[in-house]
């Protein structure tokens, strides 16, 4: 008699798949969220186009078009993939990446709310980026990456630990983030009044959330850590769905619940590190990504793709509106346009909670 190897059932998770196969992979893909994540990044590229398009040197669609593809002046190959190029593409890389964090939170809080800005994770590794500036001195990628990532984990340990009643509910651990995070923006405010002019404009300006300064030589190292993110995240993606239909069900999947939250909470936090490590906090697009795709793709979850392609669009969308406004007025960091806009999400977003609640009571 032979033994039979236990199989793993399958979940119906309420909406249409498609089978994408390959010599050495098998995935299940939501047909409708590709397709609308595939119409997303193709928006997000036509939007990028038209942002190298945009500076002090203006150029033409054709030109942008025929410099990246190989031809054109030599000074507009300079302006385009030396100088934009790198900026456009820090605004798609890190408007996904911070749409990937904000979906695994808002998965694994069952919150709409639930977002590393609003946690306060990403509160706490802008404390530790302003705690290596001005104390310790140091300005390069890799130390404000690790200062970054190691600030948001404690934070997050700090916000779990306190939020902790018999488990963790969504609820609460927002709350206590929002708590955690005022009191960070305190300890922020009382460092940049205490050190140097220059640090303080220099740290000022960085947190207000720019990625004009970004340059090849710091995209290339951040690049690399958002695709071991991606990579990361890809491969917890299947635990995710299943944490989604509650701890049991999971258990009953294979997962193993406890170190699948854990990887998932460590993978959520380093999106937000790296990019405020390299850009400041670039406010409410994870808050707002996940949200939007959801609606777009009308899945009964979060999704990581949609929201990828959703955080691009919106970050990309933001910094061709920052441009914009720079060319009528004067220059405006790209953060202060997604705070305006993802404040105005936010308002919509409680007083919508609060009317469904009083609904329901």
């Amino acid at each position: 008699m032979s033994a039979v190897e236990p199989r793993t059932p399958r979940v119906d998770f309420g909406y249409t798949t498609g089978t994408l196969r390959g010599g050495f992979f098998s995935f299940r893909l939501p047909v409708r969220v590709v397709a609308v994540s595939a119409v997303l990044a193709l928006v997000a590229a036509a939007l990028g186009i038209v942002a190298l398009t945009l500076g002090d040197y203006p150029l033409s669609v054709a030109e942008v078009v025929r410099t990246i593809g190989g031809g054109g002046e030599r000074f507009h190959r300079l302006v385009v993939l030396e100088w934009r190029m790198p900026v456009v593409l820090a605004a798609l890389v890190f408007g996904a990446v911070l749409g990937v964090g904000g979906a695994i939170f808002q998965s694994l809080t069952r919150n709409p709310l639930g977002s590393p800005d609003v946690i306060g994770f990403d509160a706490g590794s802008y404390t530790a980026v302003v705690v290596t500036i001005l104390v310790l001195g140091t300005r390069d990628y890799a130390s404000l990456a690790a200062a970054a990532i190691v600030g948001g984990i404690l934070t997050a340990v700090v916000v779990y630990v306190l939020a902790y009643r018999r488990g963790v509910q969504g609820f609460r651990l927002i709350i206590v983030g929002i708590g955690v995070s005022a009191m960070l923006g305190s300890v922020n405010s009382y460092l940049i009044t205490r050190a140097d002019l220059q640090d303080a404009m220099a740290v000022g300006f960085w947190g207000a959330g720019s990625i004009t300064r970004v340059t090849w030589t710091s995209l290339v190292p951040a690049l690399v850590g958002f695709g071991l993110i991606v990579l990361a995240a890809a491969a917890l993606a299947p635990s995710l769905r299943r944490l989604e239909l509650g701890d049991d069900a999971a258990v009953t999947q294979g997962t193993r619940v406890g170190l699948a939250r854990l990887a998932l909470i460590v993978v959520g936090v380093a999106t937000t590190a790296l990019v405020t490590a390299a850009a400041g906090p670039l406010g409410f697009i994870a808050l707002v990504a996940p949200q939007l795709a959801r609606r777009l793709t009308r899945s009964p979850g979060v999704s990581l793709l949609g929201a990828a392609a959703m955080g691009a669009t919106l970050l990309v969308s933001a910094h061709l509106l920052s441009l914009v406004v720079a060319s009528a007025y004067r220059p405006v960091p790209v953060g202060l346009i997604t705070v305006c806009v993802g404040g105005l999400y936010l308002i919509w977003l409680l007083v919508r909670e609060a009317r469904r609640q009083a609904a329901t009571s």
